[in-house]
């Protein structure tokens, strides 16, 4: 009895063993688990920060690429056609892309599996970055984009950013000097002009300058820029307000200021309150800014109508010779009159260099461009129209003689109407001076000055309404002759580009009168004056309206000098900045001789390449 209670519970005993062994092994094998999985998890955790950490350190590589790229453009304008022509982000873009010389090669081009990288300096060789070109908008836009790819580790990331350089579009009002344009007077009794050319603080006086001022009623939208000191009487300024001067208050204030080593004093300015300067980003305007020198011709705006140069123009656009006039037509076309044009564009005689594409420019001579009529041509959409003087022998458009019907200039603009009577005008072959008919007779335009409505000049004389993108630029002058506006404000842009001055077209009639002065004129375009000034002309004789009209631009003025909008006549200025110049620039515009770049839009795209530098095909 004893015997089987006992094998009983030696039984039972075993049993509970078995299942003790079994519970301990199972919890000792639960808490292994748990540790190997503690563990995994860790090292999986590091792991996935470390992925973390080179994946930020990637994109700021990217980044650190764009900036890169920027300081090669500030160093050289010119950087926006290198690049490396086997990048499939360059082929898809359109791009035209050379290597730099192998004196000065960029690592950042590389595009192969073991090509080269771009090593950011202090990171020990760990971060780098390449990049990719799109520069095929850099002539019509003035917009370069960038792919950037940056590498860390096994990690690339990409962006694509779009550079744009710091120019004269970048303000709604721009001057160089604060002072009307010396050429213009005034004069000595030996004709020669008695103003120099100074910023206020360079010199003790200026004397004889005629300094120009921001009076009650001016109203400008936008940002400002002056070298100089700006004159500010009641005038309206809504945006940013800067000046090169590096004391406050940065402008000339009302009652004269003493300023500059020399203890110049500015001239008071009686009946005159402080403007409200606006409040930008928390900073009180106006504030100091750095000088933006202007350079001194359009000759690069020439060499875009060569034909003979398909690397750098490999669309060129139209060029005509002497006093050009051209309306814009809305439909996206121009009606062009230039007598004196033998060829419409630059380089030698004969057919386009191959992958040239020339554009539609008119046939010249009396039957086309040289006709009273002229003739209707498309605009040379994204690009530019450049008017030259008449060139010298050995030119293709030179020419001994004036343009057919102008008589060595004179008597071009004869009307020999029965009625009306006969008046004879000196004239450039075109029409200005203009004849106009008042009070039942003829009566002639008197020329505002010697150098106006020069026969051989290269003057442009533009109205009318544009469709499409398009830059005119003038070797003498610009003269706007009536409204000129956009078919379509979101879209269309215009530069006028004058290397001496643009003139607003105010004619005074030999019997006293300033037909022009009636109603208000409206301008659409980015205006730049490389020598002179953007002005209305005879604003010192007397005008018919009380109160004056209006001169609405809405873009972007640049000049070297101020010009007079407003005197006994003219216009009272209504300026606003066009938005559209903030992120791209009329079509072949010229910048600063110098300038910095920066980015005015960039966003996150797939990688470009891989971490052993294969390229990622584009989807």
């Amino acid at each position: 009895m004893i015997v089987r209670i006992f094998s009983r519970r030696l039984a039972r005993d075993d049993s509970e063993r078995g299942f003790a062994l079994a519970l301990v092994l199972g919890i000792g094998l639960a808490l292994i688990l748990l540790a190997v999985t503690a563990t995994t998890l860790s090292v999986s955790g590091l792991t996935t920060a470390r992925a973390d950490q080179d994946s930020s350190a990637a994109l700021a590589a990217a980044y650190a690429g764009v900036d890169e790229y920027e300081s090669r453009l500030a160093a050289d304008s010119s950087y926006g056609q290198y690049g490396n022509p086997n990048s499939l982000f360059t082929q898809r873009t359109g791009s035209s892309v050379i290597q730099p010389a192998s004196t000065s090669p960029n690592p950042a081009f590389g595009v192969s599996a073991g090509g080269t990288w771009a090593t950011i300096a202090g990171s020990n060789g760990t971060a780098s970055f390449r990049y990719e070109v799109d520069n095929s908008n850099f002539a019509n836009k003035g917009q370069l984009r960038i792919r950037s790819t940056g590498k860390v580790g096994k990690v690339t990331r990409s962006i694509v950013a779009t550079v744009k350089g710091k120019g004269f579009i970048d303000f709604l009002y721009f001057t160089d000097y604060e002072i009307a344009d010396p050429s213009l007077g005034p004069f000595d009794a030996n004709g020669q002009q008695t103003c120099v050319a100074q910023h206020a603080w360079e010199a003790s006086v200026r004397p004889n300058c005629t300094e120009i001022t921001f009076s009650g009623g001016d109203i400008l939208n936008g940002p400002v820029h002056s070298n100089d000191i700006m004159h500010i009487c009641n005038a309206t300024f809504t945006g940013t307000v800067t000046s090169a001067y590096s004391t406050s208050p940065y402008y000339s204030p009302t009652q004269g200021v003493t300023y500059g080593a020399a203890g110049t004093t500015q001239p008071s300015h009686s009946g005159c309150t402080h403007p409200a300067f606006p409040i930008i980003n928390g900073v009180q305007q106006p504030t100091q800014d750095s000088s933006i020198v202007i350079p001194a011709t359009n000759q690069d705006q020439l060499k875009g109508t060569r034909i003979d140069d398909p690397q750098n123009v490999p669309r060129p656009g139209c060029l005509y010779t002497g006093p050009t006039k051209i309306t814009l037509t809305a439909d996206g076309n121009m009606r062009v009159v230039s007598p004196f044009t033998k060829v419409t564009y630059s380089g030698p005689i004969g057919t386009p260099a191959p992958g040239v594409i020339v554009p539609n420019c008119g046939t010249p001579g009396s039957a086309g461009l040289g006709s009273a009529a002229g003739q209707v041509v498309p605009i040379p959409n994204n690009n530019i129209v450049d008017v030259q003087a008449v060139p010298g022998a050995g030119d293709p458009n030179y020419s001994a003689t004036p343009a057919a019907g102008s008589a060595a200039c004179s008597g071009a603009n004869t009307n020999t109407n029965s009625t009306l009577g006969a008046v004879a005008v000196s004239g450039n072959g075109i029409g200005f001076p203009t004849v106009a008919t008042v009070g039942g007779k003829f009566v002639n335009e008197v020329p505002p000055s010697a150098t106006s409505y020069g026969c051989t000049a290269g003057d442009a004389f533009v109205q009318g309404a544009l469709s499409g993108r398009l830059t005119i630029s003038a070797a003498n002058y610009v003269y706007v002759t009536g409204d000129i506006t956009y078919a379509n404000t979101d879209g269309d842009i215009l530069g006028l580009v004058g290397t001496k001055a643009v003139w607003v077209w105010n004619p005074y009639l030999s019997n006293g009168t300033l037909p022009q002065d009636q109603t208000d004129r409206t301008i659409h375009a980015a205006i730049l004056s490389l020598n002179d000034t953007f002005t209305v002309q005879n604003t010192n004789k007397s005008g018919s309206t009380n109160p004056l009209p209006k001169l609405w631009v809405t873009g972007a003025i640049a000049q070297k000098f101020r010009g007079v909008v407003s005197q006994n006549s003219g216009y009272i200025k209504r300026y606003s900045y066009d938005p559209q110049l903030a992120t791209a620039a009329p079509p072949k515009f010229l910048a600063p001789v110098s300038t910095t770049y920066g980015t005015t839009s960039s966003a996150q795209v797939s990688p470009g390449f891989t971490a052993n530098g294969s390229a990622v095909p584009l989807g």
